[in-house]
């Protein structure tokens, strides 16, 4: 796992991103969602997870007064367990205290306990609960928030 880099994601990464992307969830970004989300929106910041030979996850979030909301964060399945998200997140916490955001927050599907155990060990706390938030399957959303300390 020593192996794991983080760094800024770029548009070469956006192919293997859209299949991490396909892997991990049933309603998946588009390329041009990326590419938007990159090159065109200034608020967005994304990073990349990458092994010696492949990217192995992803996650980015939207930078918003002094805010921070979690868009999404992906690992490779076959890499799922080892750290990578946790090295994810911590990647966006320190571009957030770099950045003099206070806080951050997520929406995480109410069934995926695996996301919510991670955002629980890294001390994101839920707060509360949007009904009905996925439209693919009106599951509804747990959203948490963390204080990020300096």
């Amino acid at each position: 796992m020593n192996s794991i880099v983080i760094r800024n994601m770029e548009s070469e990464d956006i192919d293997n991103i859209l299949e991490l992307e396909n892997m991990s969830f049933s309603t998946p970004w588009s390329k041009e969602s990326f590419i938007k989300e990159i090159k065109e929106n200034k608020l967005a910041r994304y990073i990349v997870a990458k092994n010696d030979t492949k990217i192995v996850g992803y996650g980015g979030m939207w930078l918003i007064l002094d805010e921070a909301h979690i868009t999404n964060i992906a690992v490779h399945p076959e890499y799922r367990g080892e750290g990578v998200g946790t090295k994810l997140l911590n990647g966006l916490v320190e571009i957030s205290k770099e950045m003099m955001i206070k806080r951050m927050t997520l929406e995480v599907r109410k069934s995926n306990d695996p996301a919510i155990k991670l955002y629980k060990n890294n001390d994101f706390v839920e707060v509360g609960i949007r009904p009905g938030y996925y439209s693919d399957t009106n599951e509804d959303a747990i959203i948490m928030w963390k204080e990020v300390l300096f």
